[in-house]
């Protein structure tokens, strides 16, 4: 099995590594040299343009995008449509906004190009080893790349979702519910902070992930950023947001949707950029902790 990468980024070059543990040939295009050579270090073939990367795949391609969502998006689209051949097949692995994906499924039908929408997710770490996979697309093309699935996914990881769209419309849905979990979580330390008590925030992160109801990945997170900074005094609590949970509270509004932690906790991540609370710094650091998001560092 081959398939072509476009985007080697954190979780582009993450993917890369897990496909190549799975014996799929992997033929990777970045605009970033330093990316081409570390994937090229890892076992991928690389090239320096689309071009070059749709000329070395067999027909009826595959090729897989992990780059920014919206024009970096667009660009790439555009310019397969005009490269590739009617069967051929384009997976966007971005947090592409699912109207977008529309859009595109709908570009691509008319050249025959079959697309579909993936939202990914399970952090860089998900990416490395058993990610998670929402898969929308054309149904009757779906068992073509579902082997795929079944290498990179961890075990029942991945959802074939329906039409185009629906696969980047549940990770919207799953951005938004993770908003609210982790703002739940920042609050709740905020609260200890600020109590009569000398807690412990690694102890505490520890101990309520061992046999607890809130027992999680997010909190097995918090556990490690405590324990490398008991008060995460190093980071601003500036929670800065790539627009799904944007995207979720206005769908919520459309839908006539009571969606009230969701939508407080962007609101509260529009509020950190401009005061710095232990609230800020548990999002920031358990973004960090799961996906590589930037932090913003105390001088």
């Amino acid at each position: 099995m081959e398939i072509g990468m476009i985007g080697l980024g954190k979780m582009g070059l993450n993917l890369v590594k897990n496909l190549l543990d799975q014996q799929v040939d992997v033929t990777a295009f970045d605009l970033s040299a330093t990316a081409r050579s570390v994937a090229q270090s890892n076992g991928a073939r690389t090239v320096d343009n689309l071009a070059k990367l749709v000329a070395q795949l067999t027909r009826p391609r595959l090729i897989w995008i992990m780059v920014p969502a919206g024009k970096p998006t667009d660009t790439t689209i555009n310019q397969l449509e005009k490269l590739l051949d009617a069967d051929d097949i384009v997976i966007d692995g971005g947090n592409s906004f699912y109207q977008d994906s529309i859009r595109h499924g709908k570009q691509l039908a008319t050249a025959k190009i079959h697309f579909f929408d993936v939202g990914t997710s399970g952090g860089m770490a998900g990416a490395r080893h058993n990610g998670n996979f929402m898969i929308g697309g054309p149904k009757e093309v779906f068992p073509r790349i579902e082997p795929l699935f079944k290498k990179i996914a961890a075990q029942n990881g991945y959802l074939y979702t329906g039409p185009t769209g629906s696969g980047h419309y549940l990770k919207m849905v799953h951005n938004g519910i993770e908003y609210g979990m982790m703002q739940a979580i920042g609050e709740g330390f905020e609260i200890l902070q600020k109590s009569p008590y000398a807690y412990d925030n690694a102890a505490v992160a520890q101990v309520w992930n061992h046999g607890s109801v809130i027992r999680s990945w997010l909190m097995e997170l918090a556990q490690q950023q405590f324990a490398h900074d008991p008060q995460l005094s190093q980071i601003k609590g500036v929670m800065h947001s790539s627009g799904e949970g944007a995207w979720t509270s206005e769908e919520a509004i459309r839908l006539h949707v009571a969606a009230p932690v969701i939508s407080a906790a962007l609101m509260m991540r529009y509020r950190s950029e401009e005061a710095d609370t232990l609230n800020g710094k548990v999002v920031a650091a358990l973004r960090n902790g799961f996906g590589g998001h930037a932090v913003e560092k105390n001088q």
